[in-house]
């Protein structure tokens, strides 16, 4: 009936089995790296086996220690202080508590974790089990200790340690996601491991502390940490009622460094205000974040609409060329757009040509940037990094130039495009629905009607009109009507090769 009628054994019994449940955290996670050098239907065999070793040997060793403390005949005297195994006893275990505690929270703050390596290579079962064995020899000092420092009932103790292996045994699993996921409650522990062991050698010393200031203490703290996974939990859920872009917005800020970002109103006690991305920086962000995905193919200039100028040309010929285009960079080619020699600046072409020299020699001074087609968006961009180069020249594996990519086209890809005064935009917006150009990328495409399902990388396709050529086995004609992915592509403009104008709108859901 005494543990009925003493509250102070209880709260002893209750403290110490949740300590003895965190300390014995890092002997299941030892034994379960040392059981998956097993095979895998002996894993859980020696995972119960392992556990139970360690309360047998726990319950011997806390035998022992509750008998060796009982030794109060003093051994040796220094001045005026007697030292008897009792007193040695508690010195060394308290010491050892204090290292224990201070090396695992240098360890915690520090973030010097070691990591263990496993192996695919199966070891035989006893020598897993005599690894356990030996482990959980170690892992055991630090409970029998702390169990001889927080209570002096030898039943509550053994209580303790099998209440704490039993529980351990039967949620391994569940408790130390607990805890991985609180570190608070391991940091809180381990403070309570150097609280004990300042008690242990102060009682060594012939300093006794009363077991209730430890009790209060322990409680309190507990009390505490309780209300701070209560704040947590309810951070947590406020989280929740932020809207993803906003929580989004305020990471992106945090990872690229910008303290001056703020996103909260002036009054005291006021909810954030709400983050609003707008179409041009939706798309920017958009842009950035696929660049990897994207192949080149999507936002080069194709083979047909490339600007070059011919060496076989004449001199007027080339320069009513250049004036009539926009560009800055040439290909300058000889004969065919594969044969190409160099690319050039305007500037340089027309320096040259009033010098009297030939168009070829121009080129050849200025080599071209040539690039597989196959190659990302982000890869190129390193290339025109290191290279230097205004222009980019796509081949296929054939040799044959499949188009050109300009800085200008990869800004494009980010921020959306820049249509020159007098250009039609690659999308336009009508009364219901878009005007697309054929030659638009279906990722522009996807990105600018907030939808999904129109690329497939398994198709050579990129462009709405690939996409239709596909669908329809052969060119469709003006007023034809193609419906893919919850999509109508309504033909506006188009002639027996290539599709020019295509109206696009959403399915009504009937």
């Amino acid at each position: 009936m005494e543990f009925l009628l003493e509250p102070q054994i209880w709260i002893g019994l209750i403290t110490l089995i949740i300590i003895e449940i965190v300390l014995g955290i890092d002997n299941l996670v030892f034994i379960a790296i040392l059981v998956k050098k097993l095979p895998p239907e002996l894993r859980d065999k020696a995972r119960t086996i392992g556990l139970s070793l360690a309360l047998i040997m726990r319950l011997g060793l806390l035998s022992i220690v509750s008998w060796l403390v009982t030794l109060t005949q003093p051994l040796f005297s220094i001045y005026d202080l007697s030292f008897s195994t009792r007193d040695l006893i508690l010195i060394i275990g308290g010491l050892f508590l204090l290292f224990k505690a201070t090396h695992e929270l240098h360890e915690r703050f520090e973030g010097d974790m070691s990591q263990q390596q496993g192996t695919n290579v199966y070891a035989s079962f006893g020598v897993i089990i005599a690894q356990i064995l030996a482990l959980d020899a170690v892992f055991s000092l630090d409970s029998i200790i702390t169990a001889v420092g927080m209570v002096d009932s030898l039943a509550v103790m053994m209580i303790a340690v099998i209440v704490s292996m039993i529980v351990m045994l039967l949620a391994s699993k569940s408790i130390t996601n607990f805890v991985n996921a609180h570190p608070t409650v391991i940091v809180l522990c381990l403070s309570f491991l150097l609280m004990i062991g300042f008690i242990l050698v102060a009682e060594g010393f012939g300093v006794h502390i009363p077991k209730g200031y430890l009790y209060a203490a322990i409680g309190f703290s507990i009390l505490i940490e309780m209300f701070n996974q209560m704040i947590s939990s309810s951070h947590a859920k406020y989280a929740e009622r932020v809207p993803l872009r906003q929580r989004t917005t305020e990471a992106i800020f945090r990872l690229m460094g910008n303290k001056h970002y703020n996103v909260h109103d002036d009054d005291e006690g006021a909810e954030p205000a709400p983050v609003s991305f707008g179409d041009a920086e939706r798309e920017m962000v958009t842009g950035v974040l696929s660049l990897s995905e994207r192949n080149v193919r999507t936002v080069m200039t194709q083979r047909s609409e490339t600007v070059w100028l011919n060496t076989e040309d004449c001199t007027d010929k080339i320069k009513q060329t250049i004036k009539d285009s926009r560009h800055q960079n040439f290909p300058v080619c000889s004969g065919s757009l594969d044969n190409l020699v160099g690319i050039v600046r305007s500037k340089d072409l027309l320096l040259g040509i009033e010098a009297g020299e030939k168009l070829a020699d121009i080129a050849a001074a200025y080599p071209a940037y040539i690039v597989p087609d196959s190659i990302n968006v982000i890869r190129l961009l390193d290339g025109f990094r290191e290279s230097r180069a205004g222009m980019a020249v796509l081949a296929d594996e054939f040799g044959s130039i499949q188009g050109i990519v300009t800085l200008h086209d990869l800004l494009e890809s980010i921020v959306g495009e820049f249509p020159d005064i007098g250009e039609i935009p690659e999308i336009s917006v009508c009364h219901d629905g878009w005007l697309v150009k054929g030659s638009t990328s279906l990722h522009d495409l996807e990105s600018r009607l907030e939808t999904i399902g129109l690329i497939d990388k398994q198709q050579e396709y990129i462009t709405v009109a690939g996409l239709l050529l596909a669908l329809n086995s052969t060119i469709p004609k003006v007023s034809d009507v193609v419906e893919f992915a919850k999509l109508k592509f309504e033909i506006v403009e188009a002639d027996d090769f290539k599709v020019s104008m295509v109206k696009v709108s959403h399915i009504q859901a009937n």
